[in-house]
């Protein structure tokens, strides 16, 4: 590193897991949450996880949504372009230096509690890759020589609450919530030499400040709305005010994205429920967002089909309110011309209507929870018939889930066998408005019967695993053959992982976690025990 380095005065940056685009294949970020050592790090960050490209100046060339519109809130209040960067993590030598001010840090799960995480680590152990490289980042040299002021923010900031966890990891100030409006007087602080408090609630922003972004984002995401409003108790999003941006400005920002090369990736956390009135479904707005961003897409020469647009996550109960719009979706986007199919995430969460009655009544409206399990059937028929594959998680050990509700999510995974979809199952984490009213679930305290609905969603998985891997385009050709092997291994294994617990250990999975763990029970074949001993990472990396 140069002595003489001056650096930027404002540096934005998020750890290494999100500054990737995964191949392509948005979905393969799940990969993130899974516990450090599994796999060596050559293999993740090559295979899974490789980087977005890097600008000489050591700027991110794609930077997470987050970061652009920080970056653009600051542009918009003045601040000069020369005095920002959104740099990438690997290149903070580059870039903090003498004159830098202010570590700006987006951050998902920085200490690996979210639901996704918390779940496989509490599986395989380990530290989570996202804390591993969060704290690369405040242990980087340059950081630590020029000692800036520390600030993180987004979607993972409330898992930073508490003051002896950031005294620990040397932060001075924690973001919660949306930070365009907060950012300036805090700023402010930190160019004045001040003390910054400890956290700071972000306020909502309303749509006519949400700053447009002036860079191209990671996987071309453009914001179309903010906050959800449905009210589930496990959940931050659905707790903030549900706000849409207009159609003029999502086009500004698809624009961006695309003069990059980038496909738009529409983002909200119900994509169809665009301009909606409360929960009934404005199909006309929603067409009309979908028709002018891919016309806009394929004057970029994107070619038809789902390759040209895509979207983050969308309701199921938005499916079945307005069941034509998905065949009408598809027809915009010329799904049935493209050999690909449409994609995005979704929340089953549980097949128990006392459950959603109790902690969610607003995920199925209008619908009532005593319909949801026909609800989220209906949705999945809807989506398969117009080639749309949903990727839906489920939450075990919600509060209050007994053997019976927990049966009726098993007779409901049942009913989706047929369905091409994957089913994610995670444990439920304290957080949202179960914050202090609620404990986290532990695998330790795991039933056989909440086991067997853990094991019944992963094998759903598998048996789709061989059709979806022929189709995604990113394990297509020579680029994805690695991940074709890696997976055909990883089906093979797991299969035979699943069938063991059932047959040998009647679903008490805890049982055959302690058994592996010394080593009475073989979780590898030979084969895999071989790649694993050959590219087994080294105990000081």
């Amino acid at each position: 590193m140069a002595t003489n380095n001056v650096g930027h005065k404002i540096v934005l940056t998020s750890d290494r897991t999100l500054m990737s685009e995964y191949n392509g294949g948005i979905f393969l970020g799940f990969s993130a949450c899974v516990p450090h050592g599994l796999l060596p790090d050559s293999i993740y960050f090559s295979l899974f996880c490789p980087s977005v490209p890097i600008n000489k100046d050591g700027s991110a060339k794609f930077a997470p949504c987050g970061l652009r519109k920080i970056e653009a809130a600051l542009l918009n209040m003045g601040y000069k372009r020369e005095d920002i960067i959104v740099a990438h993590p690997d290149k903070l030598e580059k870039v903090v230096g003498s004159n830098t001010k202010i570590l700006c840090i987006s951050e998902n799960d920085p200490l690996g509690m979210g639901p996704a995480t918390t779940t496989f680590r509490q599986l395989f152990n380990g530290e989570a890759y996202m804390t591993i490289k969060l704290k690369e980042i405040l242990n980087n040299s340059a950081v630590q020589k020029y000692k800036p002021k520390i600030v993180i923010g987004g979607a993972g900031a409330w898992q930073l609450e508490n003051s002896e966890v950031r005294k620990t990891l040397g932060i001075d100030c924690v973001v919660i919530g949306e930070g365009e409006s907060v950012i300036g007087p805090l700023f402010k602080r930190a160019f004045d030499g001040e003390s910054l408090p400890e956290v700071v609630q972000g306020q909502i922003v309303e749509t006519p400040d949400i700053p447009l972004i002036a860079d191209v984002t990671i996987d071309g995401i453009v914001e179309i709305a903010r906050g959800c409003g449905r009210g589930c108790a496990f959940c931050v999003p659905t707790l903030q005010r549900f706000r849409c941006v207009p159609v003029e400005n999502i086009l500004k920002e698809v624009d961006v994205n695309l003069k990059a090369g980038k496909r738009p990736l529409l983002h909200a956390e119900d994509v169809l429920r665009y301009k909606a009135n409360g929960f009934e479904v404005n199909t006309s707005a929603v067409k009309e967002l979908f028709s002018k961003v891919y016309s806009q897409s394929r004057e970029h020469n994107h070619p038809p089909g789902a390759s040209a647009i895509a979207l983050s996550h969308f309701a199921l109960s938005s499916v079945v309110s307005a069941p034509d719009l998905i065949r009408d979706l598809s027809d915009i986007i010329e799904l049935a011309k493209g050999d690909e199919w449409f994609s995005g995430q979704c929340g089953i969460e549980t097949g128990s209507p006392k459950l959603i009655g109790n902690l969610m009544a607003g995920k199925a409206k209008p619908f009532e929870p005593e319909e949801w399990p026909r609800v989220v059937e209906d949705a999945f028929r809807i989506l398969n018939e117009n080639n749309w594959v949903p990727l839906s998680t489920l939450i075990i050990g919600l509060p209050g889930e007994e053997n019976e509700d927990v049966q009726l999510t098993i007779d409901l995974v049942n009913k989706l066998e047929k369905y091409k979809s994957l089913l994610v199952p995670l444990f439920m984490v304290e957080e949202g408005g179960l914050k202090g009213k609620a404990s986290s679930f532990s695998i330790d305290s795991i039933s056989s019967k909440q086991s067997e609905l853990f094991l019944k969603c992963w094998m759903h998985n598998l048996e789709w695993s061989e059709t979806l891997l022929k189709e995604y385009n990113v394990t297509r050709g020579a680029k994805g053959y690695g991940l074709r092997l890696f997976f055909s291994y990883g089906v093979k294994e797991t299969k035979k992982i699943i069938k063991t617990c059932e047959q040998e250990y009647g679903y008490n999975l805890p049982a055959m976690i302690k058994d592996a763990k010394a080593g009475k029970f073989a979780f590898t074949s030979m084969p895999l025990r071989l790649m694993y001993k050959v590219l087994k990472p080294r105990k000081n990396r």
